[in-house]
């Protein structure tokens, strides 16, 4: 099994610490939702998502894996109900990776951001979902649960 099938398998059994180590220290995450993650942040970003969906119908998964020496690029889709809105989404998200010192360096996720509002908002979301006004505004409000998390986590 190569690196991102290890990821993705720890991803779809909600194991956050089995997925963030595959990850190489110095990590560069980006996602239309997040927007850029570096290091530690990328690491806890996933733990608040799984931990957020333990419980919960939460489906994830992958294929077309192409994994070389430095780089790799991966096809996953999520399959969840979005807790702001009780609305469904499915989720289909293309993945790049390159690889240092045999770890996931950086990993870019790409998606559709009006595409993933319009399921999870219904058509509010479909209305404003392309907007760089509603980027922004989401990677505000993702970033501010991503420290409230960490901040929770250094607590206990």
């Amino acid at each position: 099994m190569n690196i991102i099938e290890t990821f993705y398998t720890a991803f779809a059994a909600k194991d956050p610490d089995a997925m963030t180590a595959c990850y190489h220290k110095d990590i560069h995450f980006e996602d239309p939702a997040f927007g850029v993650l570096k290091g530690e942040k990328a690491g806890q970003m996933w733990h608040m998502l799984c931990n957020s969906q333990k419980g919960k119908e939460f489906h994830i998964s992958f294929s077309n894996i192409t994994c070389q020496e430095d780089k790799g690029t991966a096809h996953w889709e999520a399959q969840y109900e979005f807790s702001a809105t009780g609305r469904k989404v499915h989720n289909k998200i293309k993945a790049s990776f390159e690889f240092k010192e045999g770890k996931i360096s950086k990993h870019v996720d790409s998606f559709s951001l009006r595409t993933w509002a319009s399921q999870a908002m219904g058509f509010k979301g479909f209305l404003i979902g392309g907007t760089r006004f509603f980027k922004k505004k989401l990677q505000e409000k993702t970033k501010h649960a991503l420290e409230t998390y960490m901040s929770k986590q250094k607590e206990s």
